[in-house]
């Protein structure tokens, strides 16, 4: 398995323009819920009142592949899929109409704010390469919003000795 900061580098590589970066920050967690809301239903069985759902299944096996990669972003990415989930339940037990409107809608909503960020990186998103790149990408967030806050900075140098700093691109004059 490849290690971290492997996941991380090959993404980062697609994610290097600021602006792009900054709109995952919004579209990611959006497509999350997106998904998440929509795997919610059918509640498979429950359990001490806990619907299983699809969403359940998926939220456990991505939450222990991020705990797997790295301990301390895979328990902040287990709470934030946690919280998809309680939204997502929450979602899947109102009206067919209201799911589906919330589910989809947050869903799409995340794309265009995605395609908005590669316009200005330059380059098509990077599960486009690798589809393992839609489960790299929450995490990716994750990573990048650490490094904002001054955190896990072994983290971010590791990283940006593959594929160098994120940056303003400029805009090149035909």
């Amino acid at each position: 398995m490849k290690s971290f900061v492997e996941h991380l580098s090959k993404y980062a590589a697609y994610h290097r323009d600021k602006r792009n970066v900054a709109t995952h920050y919004i579209g990611v967690p959006m497509i999350v819920a997106g998904v998440v809301t929509m795997l919610s239903r059918p509640a498979l069985m429950h359990i001490n009142g806990i619907a299983i759902s699809p969403a359940t299944i998926g939220v456990m096996i991505t939450a222990l592949f991020y705990l797997k990669l790295d301990i301390r972003f895979g328990i902040v990415m287990s709470v934030f899929l946690a919280t998809c989930l309680w939204l997502g339940q929450m979602l899947a037990a109102q009206s067919t109409a209201i799911w589906l409107a919330w589910g989809i809608g947050v869903f799409v909503v995340g794309w265009v704010i995605q395609f908005i960020g590669h316009y200005y990186e330059g380059k098509k998103p990077a599960f486009l390469d690798d589809i393992l790149g839609l489960v790299i990408g929450p995490i990716f967030v994750a990573a990048e919003l650490a490094f904002e806050l001054g955190l896990r900075r072994d983290v971010q140098d590791a990283v940006e000795a593959r594929v160098g700093p994120t940056f303003i691109r400029q805009a090149t004059v035909a």
